[in-house]
This record gives C-alpha cells, structure tokens and sequence, in this order.
C-alpha cells in the first residue's frame, strides 16, 4: 500500500513538502493516547525482539537500529518517531544560530537510485531554541531520562567564519549537551561552505578538544559521550587520521558517514542530475563506500571507539553487514522516505532472524566480527 501511496501521491508532491506532511502526521499521532499505543505494536513490537538490546553509550537501547541527524532537525517529533520503531533519534542538525538553509527547491528524489540529493544547508531554529524544547520535554517525562536514546547533532553556523567555528560550536555545546545521551560534531555536510575543511586534523583537533571541554563544563553529573561525523569522500589516509585523532583524544564515536558529493555510478539520467547541482547524495548509491569506510575505521580503532554505520542502509541484511564490519550501532534515513511505515519493523523482525541462525549469542558478539575474519586471512 506504502508503494502505491509513494508512485502515485508523494512523488506528485514537492519532497520537502511530503516530508513536512509525513512527519506531521507522524507527531500528531504521537499526540493521541490510543493512536500512539495502537502504532507502537504496529510499528515497534519490541517485546518480541528481546535478543536485539545493545549496550552504547552508557544506554541500553531496544536495538541497534536508529534515525540518523536531517529528519527532525528541530526536535519536535523525537517520540512520534519512536513510535515508527526507532531505537535511537538523533536531531539536527543544530547550528549556534537560527538560519533558514539555503533556496528552495533544496531537497531532490532520484527514484531509479533509491536515493536523495539535499542542500538544505543546516536549516533550524537554532541551539538556543532547540534547548529549550528538549528541556520542556525532559521536564514532562518527570526530570526522568527517556528510554528514548537521543543524539544531538551540532553544526557550524553559515554566516560564522573558520576563524570563529570552535566557539560557535562550543555555544552550541554549552546549551545542549545537558540534553543529550550523545553528542556529535558534523564537520562532514557538503551544503556549509568550508564546513568540510575541519575536518582536516589540524582543525578537527582544536575543535573537538574544546567541545570535550564546553561539554564537560555544562554537565558535570555525567559524562556526555561525543562522536564526530565524517564524510564518505575522505581519502582512505585522511579516514586513518581522524581514527587516530579520536583514539588520541578519547573521543566515544565516529559516525561513517554522510552524505556524498560524489555522482558515480547512478541510474538516473545525467541530464536530471546536472539539472538538481550541488548537494549532498544519500541512499542507496553509499552503501559500498560507506561499508568500506566503516571496514577501515575498526581496522584502526577496533573496540576502542563505538561505531556507527550509516549510509545507504536499506534492509536488515544491510544492518546486520555493518555490525559484523564494526558498527554498534547503524542509523537510516532515505530508505525511510521509500519504504514506510513498516521499515523499522522489517529491519528488527529480519535482523532477528539473522542473530538467530548466526554463531553468535549476542549482536554485542557479532560487532567487528567479519572485519576481523578477513584480516586474519
């Protein structure tokens, strides 16, 4: 029904206006007691996936299996979306400053690829708003955290220079790190010009440093683990690098990775593609290089650093492939926008099923387990 709902209304629609319909809906029946109680079993069965629990960040989460940072940049939907079945939300990206993103039309389909290109270019309300929203809704659950692990996904602000990114980070950080079960630091987004350049480790070593600091400042009851973001496009050294960096650093995380600025390899004509220019590629055209950077980060860090494998993630066979290459925990998002309601389900339902027929007693035994076979052959 999904699929004939998708072909014949949503492709009809602007996607960033089927986005913003979609994901009303999604918050509106968070809303409703019954409503949400009834889709929960419909879309997140957890009872009957008890063997799927996974151990991160000082959290225990129903799976391995969540939402990455671009659908709920405001977080205004974090418990209609967990609702859908996700283990984990992580919101934003949150930028010092409020700022509209760049010029519509920023947000493109490529269906024959099963992909998105967005330049949305950070569009939120900005950290200090973001903040006070997330302290509302700690505040309703009692002063109690969720069971709903929340990340908190930080951005540099368009208008700061370079020469001023860590302390528009480091804002940020002040502000919302109380609020978050995991921090992380984007400097991997194509649509920010510059943004990219911090990655370099020169510039990501300051930076972080000073985002471990402001967030240890503002939270001194618990440590807030911090991950940095990274783009698939790295060089394999500089991939090497910032393994190294955060290893050195004690950072908690890498997230590999973001989106691509890359057009390799693509079904949809080269004419359509030209016409939607600049931004940043997800879905289904990342797996192999997102896989492939995921291989080489436990390679260098192995236990030492939590991963997470995200980037053209589709099925439950995907998910299950980026455990077994390191990651602990795996986020999706454009397969959302072309499967549905139920993906969330079938990832748990398929995910089980391969844990199941495996060697392995737990998903925490199966993390890094076919890089470590190939590297013994």
């Amino acid at each position: 029904m999904y699929s004939l709902l998708f072909k014949l209304i949503l492709t009809r629609l602007d996607p960033e206006r089927a986005h913003h319909l979609a994901f009303a809906w999604i918050r509106r029946a968070a809303r409703t007691r019954v409503l949400r109680t009834f889709l929960t079993a419909a879309f997140a069965p957890r009872s009957r996936y008890e063997a799927l629990r996974t151990e991160a960040f000082g959290r225990t989460m129903h799976g391995p299996f969540g939402l990455a940072a671009g659908f709920d940049k405001n977080a205004i939907g974090i418990d209609g979306l967990t609702m859908m079945g996700f283990d984990h939300v992580e919101i934003g990206t949150v930028t010092a400053e409020p700022q509209p993103g760049n010029p519509q039309p920023r947000l493109f389909r490529l269906v024959k690829d099963r992909a998105l290109v967005n330049r949305m270019g950070f569009n939120n309300e900005g950290s200090a708003a973001v903040a006070a929203r997330l302290a509302a809704r700690d505040a309703a659950l009692g002063n109690k955290r969720s069971r709903t692990t929340v990340g908190v996904n930080i951005g540099k602000t368009k208008l700061t220079p370079e020469s001023e990114a860590v302390a528009d980070y480091v804002t940020s950080t002040e502000r919302l790190a109380a609020h978050a079960d995991y921090l992380v630091v984007n400097v991997s987004s194509p649509n920010t010009a510059g943004l990219r350049g911090l990655q370099a480790v020169g510039h990501l070593r300051p930076l972080l440093t000073a985002v471990r600091e402001a967030a240890d400042r503002a939270v001194t009851d618990r440590r807030v683990p911090l991950l940095v973001k990274i783009a698939p496009d790295l060089a394999d050294e500089d991939i090497d690098a910032v393994a190294d960096l955060a290893v050195e650093l004690g950072l908690d995380g890498i997230i590999a990775t973001n989106t691509a600025i890359s057009r390799d390899g693509l079904s949809t004509d080269s004419a359509t593609v030209e016409a939607i220019g600049a931004g940043g590629l997800s879905g289904a055209p990342l797996k192999a290089r997102s896989l492939a950077v995921l291989r080489r980060l436990y390679a260098r860090v192995g236990d030492r650093i939590t991963l997470v494998g995200v980037g053209g993630v589709e099925t439950a066979g995907d998910v299950w492939e980026r455990i077994l290459a390191g990651a602990t925990l795996v986020q999706g998002y454009s397969a959302f926008i072309y499967q549905g309601p139920f993906w969330c389900s079938a990832i748990h339902r398929g995910l089980a099923e391969r844990l199941k027929d495996s060697p392995y007693d737990t998903l925490a035994e199966a993390v890094g387990a076919g890089t470590r076979k190939a590297a013994t052959r």
